[in-house]
């Protein structure tokens, strides 16, 4: 060993059951914050690390890569890995590299696929005729933590996917459609693109305003989605109350619309929301997409309630032809019953929440309003101008999103920021609010000569 007070970080490694890179990121770490491990510290060799925590050496390396980045370690050429001095090293990655227009996953919190893969060769179904819309193994996963006992199950491609199918199923061509608001990027450009036409559904921090609600519901749309957990949220999630609440509304209704609840989020969820599928099971569908939590190429999402839109849904996907790959259900399922993937999942979900609270608590300092819901990927920040304000951030190099793209009838001026991939560094993550702030401000006026 390189120097006695890393044996503090050998032993931290050797106890964490994970064995991931963020696991070995996220110990190495909170070690160096809290002065476990001190600056100048030589910390062991890769080789070293692998061979007494039971780690691979792709693993060491990975987690090696992002502490660099975030300025808590520094290599020398003959010196050898050290925890570095604060301040002494780049802020890491640029803002510009960030993703924080559509909400791509941080990479880093994400589970190594590989095993999963793996576990979804293990099945004696693999290249048998006929099609399994879904596998005996991700029913069980799924089922049990359902919010309502669904009558039946599906597998899809990703969350939009799913999203798109259980419309189309539920809606026919040119048929209105009231979604509660604000609502996934690229949502409402389908929805019209196809043909269909779209009211909006307020909300507030307990979900859908039931006011809003009955008005939508007078207009006799055909489905009427809603977002339980709030991914794109500005408030919290849906309460139990509220959920009750809504389920009245819909009792009053002189129409009896389809209800598809969106859960964008996922196991990245604090807590699962309620459903209006236990007031009406035979008329209402979720749609849970694992892309965000688990990887975009796991490319399954689950739909699951009435039979008779799940049904629809099915004959709907290239008449009843298409039908996920066993070998990526199968894969879905390892990931959500792997012990693993869910202590991944459990960091994620921590990192995306002080992400979240940092950047809307570093735009208050500068007096800036800024707001998300408790699972949202988005924080929306206010702004004077919002198309100014796109182009002052873009004239920097950072790409943020529209409001207007989520809402039918936007009531004021907002960008929208994407979490997963704000930076943890508090430098870094001061130097985006005060470039928010200075968007916030700007306005945007065109002139004809």
């Amino acid at each position: 060993m390189t120097d006695p007070g890393s044996a503090v970080l050998v032993r931290a490694l050797a106890a964490d059951a994970s064995h991931t890179s963020e696991s070995v990121r996220a110990v190495t770490a909170r070690l160096i914050r809290d002065g476990s491990l001190a600056e100048g510290i030589r910390l062991p060799t890769i080789r070293e690390l692998a061979q007494h925590c039971g780690l691979s050496t792709r693993t060491v390396v990975a987690a090696w890569g992002e502490l660099r980045k975030e300025g808590l370690i520094a290599t020398n050429r003959r010196g050898g890995t050290v925890v570095a001095a604060a301040g002494g090293v780049p802020l890491g990655r640029p803002l510009a590299e960030r993703d924080l227009l559509t909400g791509s996953p941080d990479y880093a919190l994400q589970p190594d696929l590989a095993p999963a893969m793996l576990a979804g060769l293990h099945s004696h179904d693999l290249n048998r005729p006929g099609r399994d819309y879904i596998t005996h193994r991700l029913r069980t996963a799924v089922c049990d933590g359902w919010p309502f006992p669904a009558e039946a199950f599906v597998a899809a491609g990703g969350g939009s996917e799913g999203l798109f199918l259980a419309v189309d199923a539920a809606a026919p061509d040119g048929a209105l459609v009231a979604v509660e608001e604000p609502v996934m990027p690229g949502f409402l450009d389908t929805l019209t693109e196809v043909g269909y036409r779209v009211v909006g559904i307020a909300a507030d921090g307990q979900g859908a305003l039931p006011d809003s609600l009955a008005e939508a519901l007078r207009r006799n749309p055909a489905v009427v989605v809603l977002q339980p957990e709030g991914a794109y949220a500005t408030g919290g999630s849906l309460s139990q109350q509220r959920a009750g609440e809504l389920a009245e509304v819909f009792a009053a209704a002189e129409v009896e619309p389809w209800i598809v609840e969106d859960d964008a989020v996922g196991p990245l969820a604090a807590a699962q929301a309620p459903s209006l599928g236990s007031w009406y099971p035979e008329r209402c569908v979720r749609v849970r997409s694992y892309c965000k939590a688990f990887g975009m190429d796991i490319r399954t999402c689950v739909i699951g309630g009435s039979a008779e839109l799940v049904d629809r849904a099915i004959r709907a996907r290239v008449h009843g032809i298409a039908a996920n790959s066993r070998i990526l259900q199968n894969a879905l399922a390892h990931l959500i019953t792997d012990p693993g993937a869910a202590a991944l999942i459990d960091t994620a979900r921590e990192r995306y929440a002080a992400r979240r609270a940092g950047l809307i608590a570093a735009l208050a300092e500068r007096g800036v309003a800024a707001e998300a819901g408790t699972n949202s990927l988005v924080v929306w920040v206010e702004v004077a101008d919002e198309q100014g304000a796109l182009l002052r951030c873009a004239r920097h190099g950072v790409v943020v999103g529209s409001a207007t793209r989520s809402h039918v009838a936007p009531a004021r001026a907002a960008i929208r920021v994407a979490v997963p991939q704000l930076p943890d560094d508090p430098r870094r993550l001061a130097e985006l609010a005060a470039l928010l702030a200075d968007a916030a401000a700007s306005t945007h006026r065109e002139f004809l000569d």
